[in-house]
């Protein structure tokens, strides 16, 4: 039986853990007697989808990143329409679609987990051309995303830091949405279109979200006020917040949302600025994913 070409892909800037001893430990980890295997470093933003892709193009049989929610976003990106599939070695501040997936956030066990090769189907989103994994959207995460990415440190500290600071001058905007069957005109705290789950760090704003059902999990958390903060904040860990009504979830194949002027937006954490419209669709089906039980 010939033995499978799989490729690792680490960034050595993301997340807060050093990677230099990373590949003696995949070198001890993975089943030699499978895995034909290669390892290699990012150098610059967007080389790990350069590699990916490059990857890709010579039959590699899976490609695993290395890193976080960054990292994992460009060599997915990669990798739909392809037959080559994906794996993920979590180092990220909130690791959310790992999670989602059941990896394991220690290296060593996540790589017993790519010696098992369970594949299933993931679904991909796009925002604006923009492909994502876990979620996306607007508001009051998207704030905290475009100021988290200007820090000069990193982690949940820094990410609870931002939050606190921000929460008490965040004004909501109103928010018009509009999906295949239904239009919905809501002033919102968050608007979340989700692939996954959860943020990262157990947060779980789409609780109900599946990766390989062809469906956006659209969440809008109304606002609130800062009395409700303890509740929303235990159902958000303990995936209840789908029994809060503050929370409102529609499933759709596509939307567009509006809004009155330019501003954050965030795909897998990382912000962008986007105009007025935005557009969002679900891809079902595209890539196959290493992922634990």
């Amino acid at each position: 039986m010939d033995k499978l070409k799989i490729a690792f892909i680490i960034n050595p800037y993301s997340g807060t853990t050093e990677k230099k001893a990373l590949p003696t430990l995949i070198d001890q980890r993975i089943d030699k007697n499978k895995f034909d295997v290669t390892t290699v470093f990012t150098e610059y933003a967007g080389h790990g989808k350069e590699l990916a892709s490059q990857f890709a193009a010579e039959g590699y049989d899976a490609v695993i990143a290395c890193g976080g929610d960054g990292t994992i976003n460009e060599v997915a990106s990669s990798l739909t329409e392809t037959n080559t599939a994906f794996g993920i070695i979590p180092f990220g501040s909130g690791n959310g679609l790992a999670r989602h997936l059941h990896i394991p956030l220690k290296p060593a066990a996540a790589l017993d987990l790519v010696n098992k090769f369970k594949l299933q189907p993931l679904d991909y989103g796009v925002v604006n051309d923009h492909k994502f994994f876990c979620t996306s959207g607007t508001g009051f995460d998207a704030q905290i995303a475009w100021d988290f990415a200007k820090q000069s440190t990193r982690g949940i500290q820094t990410y609870l830091k931002l939050i606190l600071k921000e929460f008490w001058n965040y004004e909501p905007e109103t928010y018009i949405i509009e999906t295949e069957d239904k239009k919905i005109e809501r002033k919102a705290f968050v608007v979340t279109f989700a692939n996954a789950s959860q943020y990262g760090n157990e947060g779980y704003i789409a609780p109900l979200a599946k990766t390989y059902d062809g469906l956006l999990d659209i969440s809008i958390l109304k606002p609130f006020h800062w009395y409700n903060v303890p509740k929303l904040t235990y159902q958000l860990l303990t995936r209840k917040l789908y029994k809060n009504d503050l929370l409102e979830e529609y499933q759709a194949k596509s939307a567009t949302l509006k809004r009155k002027q330019k501003g954050p937006f965030h795909f897998d954490g990382d912000p962008i600025e986007f105009g007025e419209t935005i557009n969002v669709k679900i891809v079902a089906n595209s890539l196959k994913v290493i992922a634990g039980e």
